[in-house]
């Protein structure tokens, strides 16, 4: 019986300790539970939150104002877009005209000295290339080369007779922007002048080489200024390359015969850098040229006075006058270096005032062949 209530304790105790653990083991899943809810409830209040705050974003706006922005710029692109085209537009329109307004003056030009340069009388003989210009404004080339010279060495020229003469020449052209303003003083003042030109200048566009079709008609002469202009070609290593420098002239020569016929010619070239650089730097080069050039009946014709447009430092038109005015005071016969190429806009500017004012100093205008 002992034994039974023994065993009956121990049941019952292990009973209670059964128990204890199921009621322990409920307590725990109750607190796990109630841990659980908790969570959960912090886990809800979290999504809550951050869809509080998402909510605040709103990303559907984000788009929204993205797509705006978007449409934006391509408003602003495309409305620069507009603005480029319409400016081409101008830009294309302005050079149409400047380019028809220059072709009707050298029409004009052309019908006003009976057009020599038509296909019927294409093979106009040297005589008519001066048609516009009073046969006692033109000199000839060989008296200035000399003239020139002697002056250069210090002689008295032969040609000095106390009458006040100018010689307007300009080099590197025709240019599309400059020779026409240059063209249309000379016209208005009633003077001509000699142009040098360069060859691959005159074959640059039917633009330059109607420019030269004007420049004869209106009764100013032509000189020839080497076809490439190039220093690095005439006189590698500082020194005159004969052939290249005869083939330049020659060059250009037939670019002008392919304009103005075929019986057409000049005997006034010059050199770039002048006759005088090279005299000085390559003497034996420069009268082994000189030889060359006179059995072509050409005559290399320097200045003795010049504008500097094209030494130093960029000067104005009040400027440029100014060079003229101090290098041919004291001159008999002033031979004036200018340029007519592109940007030397101030040396067209300029040149209203050069004219008026050597008309002022009693100089006789005159041209060179």
């Amino acid at each position: 019986m002992s034994d039974d209530i023994n065993n009956s304790m121990n049941y019952s105790n292990g009973t209670s300790k059964v128990t204890d653990s199921k009621e322990a083991c409920e307590a725990d899943k109750s607190v796990e539970n109630s841990e659980i809810d908790d969570n959960s409830k912090t886990t809800n209040k979290g999504d809550s939150e951050t869809n509080d705050i998402s909510d605040n974003i709103r990303p559907f706006e984000i788009d929204e104002v993205g797509e705006e922005d978007f449409k934006g710029i391509k408003k602003r692109k495309f409305a620069i877009l507009l603005t480029i085209i319409a400016v081409a537009i101008i830009i294309g329109i302005a050079i149409t005209v400047q380019k028809s307004v220059m072709n009707k003056q050298t029409a004009e030009a052309l019908n006003a000295t009976g057009n020599p340069y038509s296909e019927g009388d294409k093979n106009q003989t040297d005589s008519n290339v001066y048609n516009s210009a009073r046969s006692s404004e033109v000199e000839d080339v060989a008296f200035i080369e000399k003239y020139l010279n002697q002056q250069m060495k210090g002689q008295m020229p032969d040609g000095a007779d106390g009458k006040k003469v100018v010689y307007l020449t300009f080099d590197d052209g025709p240019s599309e922007t400059v020779t026409p303003k240059v063209l249309d003083t000379l016209k208005a003042e009633n003077v001509h002048a000699t142009f040098f030109l360069v060859g691959k200048a005159i074959d640059e566009s039917e633009t330059n080489r109607n420019i030269v079709k004007r420049e004869l008609a209106e009764g100013n002469a032509i000189g020839n200024h080497t076809y490439s202009h190039n220093y690095g070609y005439l006189y590698p290593n500082g020194k005159i390359n004969l052939e290249n420098c005869i083939s330049d002239f020659e060059k250009t020569n037939q670019s002008l015969k392919n304009i103005l016929g075929q019986d057409f010619s000049t005997r006034a070239v010059r050199f770039p850098g002048g006759q005088m650089t090279w005299d000085k730097k390559d003497p034996s080069g420069a009268d082994a040229m000189d030889k060359a050039l006179h059995e072509k009946d050409y005559h290399q014709i320097d200045w003795n006075s010049l504008s500097q447009d094209a030494e130093g430092a960029h000067k104005n038109a009040d400027q440029l006058k100014q060079e003229v005015i101090k290098t041919v005071s004291g001159r008999e016969k002033a031979i004036i270096l200018m340029h007519d190429t592109y940007g030397k806009e101030e040396t067209a500017r300029a040149l209203p005032e050069i004219i008026k004012y050597l008309k002022q100093q009693g100089y006789e205008f005159k041209i060179m062949k």
